[in-house]
């Protein structure tokens, strides 16, 4: 008989023990759990964010491949107005004939161009701002 109570008295405290590692693996699971949902949200915060981020890229490249282009004209424009010459009255220093046609630079002996600007002193005729 005391065999038979010891027993008992052992399978006791053993249940007694697996219910208290039980509610320890439930509170660790609850916790897991807990961490995970947190862990989730952050991170669709974090895909928010990022997507939010990717839109702003892609306004900001676009605005930069525009002025990109836009510069590209500015500066094909500005090189288009540099090469035309500048029209001059009579005939100046340079070699230019005639009404209208250009003065011609001359660098060492080689002709090089069109004058692609002017100071008014050499102008025929130039007699000041009025």
């Amino acid at each position: 008989m005391e065999a038979i109570k010891k027993k008992m008295q052992m399978l006791k405290l053993d249940k007694e023990n697996a219910i208290d590692r039980a509610e320890q693996a439930e509170a660790d699971k609850k916790q897991a759990e807990d961490r995970c949902k947190q862990l989730e949200e952050e991170q669709q915060g974090l895909q928010k964010k990022l997507k939010g981020t990717e839109d702003e890229v892609e306004k900001y490249s676009e605005s930069v491949k525009e002025a990109q282009e836009k510069l590209e004209q500015a500066e094909k424009k500005a090189t288009d107005v540099r090469r035309q010459p500048l029209p001059c009255a009579g005939t100046g220093p340079w070699g230019g004939e005639g009404r209208g046609k250009p003065y011609m630079v001359s660098i060492g002996g080689k002709g090089v161009g069109p004058i692609l600007a002017v100071s008014a002193m050499w102008v025929p005729g130039y007699r000041g701002i009025t």
